[in-house]
């Protein structure tokens, strides 16, 4: 019988545990299936229960010199044990106290600092047994979660940087480097808790997510309608749920009473609050402001935008980018290499030239210790985790490490326009009062012809009125004509309006009117004619509103490096082309079809190889698909467009498209920035190592000190 079960895995903090864990479990009989969240320790195996147990898989698992935890039990929990939780950090400080210790009684009894301190130097003193006690303790508690680990490699004859350190260690002891050794162990635990703290930043940062939503909200009972708090996964959709001002939405839901301004900025990204009135949705974790309201659920808490939000980015991290998995697979041949090439100094030159035994198997030791992976191997995940967690906090939510890389190299970007450069619905633009009357009376005779029309065009004239504060009337005796417009009577004189071809057929169409009506064409707007039975009243031109943010965020795009930006529509040409012009737009394409907005992403790839679609994530689902990259603008609440793109922004905003690249691009730029320091580091060392100019404990404290700046370095991207 087929079955999944996930596991806490203590331990499991980089990609080397991974590694690990795929060769151990993979390739067992019954086991289906692994995968694997770094950011949260976990493990999910799809595994045949007739064919391998559940505590055979926690058996393999603790052979690694890990441990596994059913996640269930974990949570039912709700916490781990103080040695669990503190372990690490105890054996760590044990570690130096033990260190510090030995090298104390070593001072006291040798009598100097810098030949204490430079033993592996070559000098030669004696080690007092005190010291050598406290050494060997501190390389004990250093080494407690090492030595596992280094076993289960020796074991399986695959060579890690745990059996490095180790196998270190022990040399050191053979050669009665007591200090060096403690040192090594010492070093080695501070870089592995390093590497654990900032992995567990990250979980931090994620877990800030989850915060965002409150634990319990205000019901509102049904039959009663009493008020009572209750556990916000406790409350069933449709439920009436009561915000106060300043409080965190704990549902996504309906505004059902009241209205107020909502701060989604934890959600979206956004920087002004939006209003809120009945009918309106809202979403869990956003903030109520400066009215009191009432919701109606419409997910449950396990299936808000928020939870979908945080599932997501958690599954992101299995996503791995191509610069981590070129790291772990140069980490794959890189270290069973570097133990040749220690081995090979310390045993080439004492049989080749007779050099001396203790110095070359000293000096391959070194070897051992800065071939240490540590820097290296945790120098791209923590990068990728940093972005991705400060991209969902800034409301872009990016669906692997791989879409972080791909948006770095972006040499060309095709945009849709309607409700992505647009709002994406039509606005009153202009208001042409004509012979003698005034805006206020032409608006209020098109709103009293209007009032009673769902097309689109009417309620943007409605709109207009209402936003000037003009009362609507309803005209009597209204006429639909048919392709046309529409006419009736307003205080008893009849009035029309519609299209330019209706103003001609009235021969109402002036040399000035006509020419002022194909100008608002040019323009790729739609004018709207209203008119007596003496003349034109005037001319209301509509469109499409172009986002007020679209020219600066072209505009950074370009100054990002992007070389294309094209613009895709189904819209007519003269629209098109107007939008073009006044936003910079480098090219479009208009009166297109959803596949050949696909046949025109295919051109732009094959021209340009790296090409981003961005759209609304339905419509456009075929040319985000086939894009290197699909963006989806304005996904908040819009299940489809979560699951169609690549990259989910979160709110309207188009400007987050140039933060986006230079997010992408700061990203790759410190992953080989901590590539770099990592690799140079080692080849500095090596080399100083075979002139004899360095010892072990220098060599640890410098992968230690690399360790630590890389993961600095890369928590620098937690910053939105």
């Amino acid at each position: 019988m087929k079955t999944e079960i996930s596991y806490k895995i203590y331990g499991l903090d980089c990609s080397e545990e991974v590694a690990i864990l795929n060769r151990e479990l993979g390739n067992k009989d019954g086991v289906q299936g692994l995968e694997f969240d770094v950011l949260n320790a976990r493990m999910t195996v799809t595994f045949d229960t007739a064919t391998i147990s559940e505590q055979q898989i926690i058996a393999s698992v603790d052979a690694t010199g890990m441990k596994a935890v059913p996640w269930q039990q974990r949570r039912d929990q709700n916490a781990d044990t103080f040695w669990q939780s503190k372990g690490r950090l105890i054996m760590t400080c044990l570690s130096a106290g033990l260190l510090v210790a030995g090298f104390v009684t070593h001072w006291y009894t040798h009598g100097s600092f810098l030949d204490v301190l430079l033993g592996g130097l070559g000098e030669e003193h004696t080690t007092p047994l005190v010291s050598i006690v406290f050494y060997i303790c501190a390389i004990v508690a250093g080494a407690w979660f090492v030595v596992p680990k280094a076993v289960f490699a020796a074991k399986k004859l695959r060579p890690d940087m745990n059996l490095l350190m180790v196998v270190a260690i022990i040399g050191a002891m053979i050669l009665s480097e007591w200090f060096e050794g403690a040192m090594v162990s010492f070093l080695f635990a501070l870089s592995l808790l390093l590497e654990h703290w900032s992995v567990e930043r990250s979980r931090r940062a994620i877990g800030s997510l989850l915060e965002m939503a409150p634990k319990t909200a205000r019901l509102r009972d049904s039959q009663s309608g009493q008020v009572r708090q209750v556990p916000v996964e406790d409350i069933a959709v449709d439920a009436t749920v009561i915000v106060r001002p300043g409080e965190k939405i704990p549902l996504d839901g309906k505004v059902t009473s009241g209205s107020t301004t909502v701060n989604q900025a934890p959600i979206t990204g956004e920087s002004m609050p939006v209003r809120k009135i009945v009918g309106d949705d809202v979403f869990a974790g956003t903030i109520n402001q400066d009215g009191a309201i009432e919701i109606e659920a419409t997910k449950a808490a396990s299936d808000t935008t928020l939870a979908r939000i945080i599932h997501m980015v958690e599954e992101a991290q299995s996503r791995r980018a191509p610069s981590q998995q070129w790291v772990d697979k140069f980490a794959y041949y890189y270290t069973p290499a570097m133990m040749i090439l220690a081995m090979a100094i310390a045993v080439l030159p004492p049989l080749l030239f007779s050099a001396d035994w203790s110095v070359w198997i000293y000096r391959g030791l070194v070897i051992l210790v800065i071939a240490c992976p540590c820097a290296l191997v945790i120098a791209t995940p923590v990068s990728i985790v940093s972005a991705l967690t400060a991209s969902a906090r800034n409301g872009v939510l990016i669906k692997g490490g791989v879409f972080i890389e791909i948006v770095g190299h972006l040499k060309a970007i095709a945009l849709d326009k309607t409700g992505t450069l647009t709002f994406g619905r039509p606005e009153v633009q202009e208001v042409i009062p004509l012979n003698n009357h005034t805006t206020e009376q032409l608006l209020a005779t098109a709103a009293a012809l209007e009032a009673n029309s769902e097309h689109p065009l009417a309620k943007a004239i409605l709109q207009k009125a209402e936003s000037q504060n003009i009362a609507v009337k309803a005209a009597e005796d209204f006429q639909a004509i048919k392709g046309k417009g529409a006419e009736g009577r307003i205080d008893g004189r009849l009035f029309w309006i519609g299209s330019h071809r209706l103003m001609h057929e009235r021969g109402e169409d002036t040399p000035d009117v006509h020419k002022k009506v194909l100008e608002f064409e040019d323009a790729g707007h739609t004018a709207v004619a209203i008119g007596n039975d003496e003349h034109v009243c005037g001319i209301i031109s509509i469109a499409d509103s172009v986002r007020p943010q679209a020219n600066n965020a072209i505009s950074a795009i370009k100054k990002a490096g992007v070389e294309q930006i094209v613009m895709l529509t189904g819209d007519n040409s003269g629209t098109a082309k107007a939008i073009a012009d006044k936003i910079g737009i480098d090219d479009y394409k208009a009166e297109l079809l959803p596949e050949d907005k696909v046949n025109a992403i295919k051109s732009l790839l094959n021209e340009y190889g790296q090409v981003a679609m961005v759209g609304d994530g339905i419509n456009d689902a075929p040319a985000l698909a086939t894009a290197t990259c699909g963006i989806a603008m304005g996904a908040m609440g819009t299940d489809a467009a979560l699951e169609t793109a690549d990259i989910a922004l979160m709110s309207d905003e188009i400007e987050k498209i140039p933060w986006l690249i230079y997010k992408s691009r700061n990203t790759l730029k410190i992953i080989k920035q901590n590539i770099a320091f990592s690799l140079g580091l080692k080849l500095l060392f090596i080399t100083l190592t075979l002139f004899g100019l360095a010892s072990l404990w220098m060599a640890i404290a410098a992968d230690t000190g690399a360790t630590l700046l890389v993961t600095f370095n890369a928590l620098r991207l937690l910053k939105a």
